[in-house]
């Protein structure tokens, strides 16, 4: 059973999209392992994003992350990776699909950083690393 992990960052929080997103990611037949609620701390996000320091993008993504409370949630089911970032669309919500998560919840608000609902484990090993941060290797 492969395992992913999902944010559901400030902006799907603040807008009231928690629901939506489970109810897609279970619509989708994938089980939702375990959940929480939680305001991340810098030293948690700077670990999470430490692939991206000194990139432009690093700090106000941190800051953005930072803004309010995040939901993180471990997905299961076959190909659950590969699926969830299917379901959640491209980067950029304004070019992402109509019926994924960033196509219909989510636009360009103009910010140094795109705010676009939620993040999704790129790999397996991205996976792990991730759940491990957020969930203690649960």
């Amino acid at each position: 059973m492969e395992r992913t992990l999902v944010l559901i960052k400030p902006d799907g929080v603040r807008r009231n999209l928690v629901g939506e997103i489970v109810a897609r990611i279970e619509r989708k037949g994938y089980l939702i392992a375990n959940i929480r609620m939680l305001e991340a701390d810098r030293a948690l996000l700077e670990k999470h994003y430490a692939e991206h320091v000194g990139k432009p993008f690093y700090e106000p993504l941190v800051e953005f992350m930072l803004s309010g409370p995040i939901v993180a949630l471990i997905a299961e089911g076959n190909r659950v990776i590969e699926g969830f970032r299917s379901l959640a669309g491209a980067t950029d919500p304004t070019v992402a699909a109509p019926g994924t998560i960033r196509g219909d919840l989510a636009r360009d608000q103009g910010t140094k950083v795109v705010q676009n609902i939620v993040h999704g484990s790129d790999s397996i090993e991205s996976a792990e690393r991730e759940i491990a941060l957020f969930f203690g290797g649960k």
